[in-house]
């Protein structure tokens, strides 16, 4: 069975912890990692950008000049899109852009990423995230002491206010829940960061 050391907020190892090889154990696979961050991306986008062709502009389509003798270009109608106030040459409409994965590959996908950090050594697992207040510098040196300098997301269970507040004002460090994570949320980040309640709570949601 996988394990890792668990650290306190000061940095100091505090104990071992021991991990779900159905979770942390598995094999790395790229492809579906890929599909699954693809498709969550694709899922975020509003996709309600629209403009105006040419036949929906407002205006006619007269001829606004011979087309021979005057010494200008030929032009057919002003609302064409080489015109101010023309119609937009392949103009955007609203669509959807959703991607539909299945549930079973986004889980496959999951226990591939987690286990990915593990391996490289970039899970950090914390015994608490008991901050006695909410400030930035607070937090600051709580991720220097782990060994955190780049990009990190902070892993906890259930509600947390003062790691919510601390963690505000630090540029490329974000705060989920464990019932909210994903493959995204693991992929990007240098560090994951994640308590010990929370392990258990994403062992018990993953276990295969």
């Amino acid at each position: 069975m996988a394990s890792t050391k668990i650290l306190n907020i000061l940095g100091q190892e505090c104990g071992t912890i021991r991990l779900n090889d159905g979770v942390f154990k598995q094999e790395y696979n790229e492809a579906l990692i890929h599909q699954v961050v693809v498709a969550h991306l694709a899922n975020l986008r509003q996709g309600t950008k629209s403009a105006l062709t040419r036949s929906e502009v407002r205006g006619h389509a007269k001829k606004p000049w011979r087309q021979k003798g005057t010494g200008r270009a030929r032009q057919g109608s002003t609302k064409a899109p080489q015109w101010r106030g023309g119609g937009v040459a392949f103009a955007p409409k609203p669509r959807d852009f959703s991607k539909k994965v299945n549930k079973e590959a986004k889980r496959v996908a999951f226990r591939s990423a987690i286990s990915t950090k593990l391996a490289e050594k970039e899970l950090v697992v914390l015994e608490n995230l008991d901050i006695k207040d909410a400030k930035t510098k607070t937090m600051v040196e709580v991720l220097k002491n782990i060994g955190v300098d780049k990009t990190a997301v902070i892993v906890i269970n259930g509600e947390n206010e003062n790691v919510l507040r601390a963690t505000g004002n630090i540029p490329c460090v974000e705060v989920t829940n464990s019932s909210l994570l994903n493959v995204y949320d693991i992929v990007k980040c240098d560090k994951l960061v994640v308590t010990a309640d929370a392990i258990k709570s994403i062992e018990e949601a993953y276990k295969a």
